[in-house]
């Protein structure tokens, strides 16, 4: 192995999902020198698992109460709504939209009706509610009033392929475990196959690996146990679907969240989100999958299952530990020296856990850094590919009577 080539870093980001590579493309567009690390696919965690609704703080209002996490979210699809148009930066009008609302609806019972009531109160975006030739035709047969929610939902790897695409050869692949060191004071990359090794020596190094966070700070010598993770069971269906992205209100929950996309053999695909979630953690995968079904047909009284197919899988959320084991109300950060500790808790707030990250890196805004970023390109060092959506891998489909 040659010797290694020295490069100095403002911050050094580890992990490639949302929250990493949009706060690559801010530092990067300041003028401060950051490299981003990713051993596995960009978005294999949390962000390919993720449902991809701009949330407007609907499912954090449903108490009637304007949560920490509702005052926190409720700016945030304005936002992204405005770097989708181009108006500022990062730029993504190269991000596909699953779709741009969502439909808003209630279960039968007088709570899910005053409890969708106090939080649609809430929302600083108001829902529409939709005129009935406007009802997709599965929420016809659902209690009044059905409503168009302003929160587009978004395909979450096109994001990270835009977000990539912007910041060339500042996105590096680890191809194995023993192919990083991490120390404070420098880190060590190797790419045995071109037989060059990096030695790195950053400023700030920023942990924004989700779930793998708990490793990297053991490998830096400081306390995973600062993390909390919090298991989701997900169905998914395909079949003879049309396309439906909503959100369906019992009590003070959202009951079942639903996405849709299409599939590479063009079947409609719908992800299951919100309580049923939840619910599934404790029971196996038949089970499982025979709850999913008749949520669905509880929420929507024109589903029919026949000739459908259904997988599930498993995924953790990712955060900072909080004492109730809730989900934390705001983006979370954990400073030790140099070493930034992230977690975005949803992955609509990761401009705001950006700008936070800025704020605390005292660093006074860069200068040209094109003489390093081309010193960085001309290692060519190979980028990591972009995860596959969850209905694209290798699951156990199949029917549910």
């Amino acid at each position: 192995m040659d010797a290694p080539l020295d490069f100095e870093l403002d911050v050094l980001i580890l992990g490639g999902g949302c929250a990493g590579l949009w706060l690559l493309d801010d530092l990067r567009r300041v003028g401060l020198r950051a490299l981003l690390l990713e051993p596995n696919e960009l978005g294999s965690g949390q962000t390919a698992a993720a449902q991809g609704i701009l949330h407007g703080g609907l499912k954090y209002s449903l108490a009637g109460l304007l949560s920490t996490s509702a005052r926190m979210v409720r700016e945030m699809p304005q936002l992204w709504e405005a770097a989708i148009a181009g108006t500022i930066q990062p730029e993504l009008s190269a991000m596909r939209s699953r779709a741009a609302w969502c439909a808003l609806w209630r279960g039968a019972s007088l709570k899910s009706w005053t409890s969708m009531l106090g939080a649609v109160a809430a929302l600083q975006v108001k829902p529409v509610e939709l005129a009935e030739p406007d009802i997709p035709p599965l929420l016809r047969g659902c209690p009044r009033p059905v409503y168009r929610l302003a929160e587009r939902v978004i395909d979450p790897l096109s994001l990270l392929e835009a977000l990539t695409q912007r910041n060339r050869g500042l996105v590096w692949k680890v191809d194995a475990p023993g192919d990083l060191s991490l120390k404070r004071d420098a880190i060590l990359v190797r790419r045995r196959k071109a037989n060059v090794q990096v030695r790195l020596q950053s400023r700030w190094i920023v942990l924004a690996a989700g779930e793998g966070n708990a490793r990297l700070r053991e490998q830096l010598g400081l306390s995973a146990e600062i993390m909390q993770r919090r298991p989701l069971r997900v169905a998914l269906v395909r079949g003879e679907l049309p396309p439906l992205n909503g959100h369906c209100v019992e009590g003070a929950k959202t009951r079942v969240t639903i996405t849709s996309d299409v599939d590479r053999a063009g079947r409609m695909v719908w992800q299951l989100g919100g309580q049923v979630t939840e619910d599934g953690v404790t029971m196996d995968a038949d089970e499982f999958l025979q709850h999913a079904q008749r949520e669905l047909a509880a929420v929507l009284p024109g589903f029919r299952a026949e000739g459908l197919e259904w997988a599930e899988f498993s995924v953790n959320r990712a955060e900072r530990s909080t004492s109730s084991g809730l989900m934390p109300g705001d983006v979370q950060i954990v400073r030790d020296g140099n070493v930034l500790t992230c977690w975005p808790t949803k992955l609509v707030m990761a401009p705001l856990l950006s700008r936070r990250v800025i704020e605390l890196l005292e660093l006074p805004p860069g200068g040209d850094a094109t003489e390093w970023q081309h010193r960085i390109a001309a290692l060519a060092w190979p980028s990591p590919a972009v995860a596959q959506p969850p209905w694209e891998r290798e699951l156990a489909w199949k029917n549910v009577s």
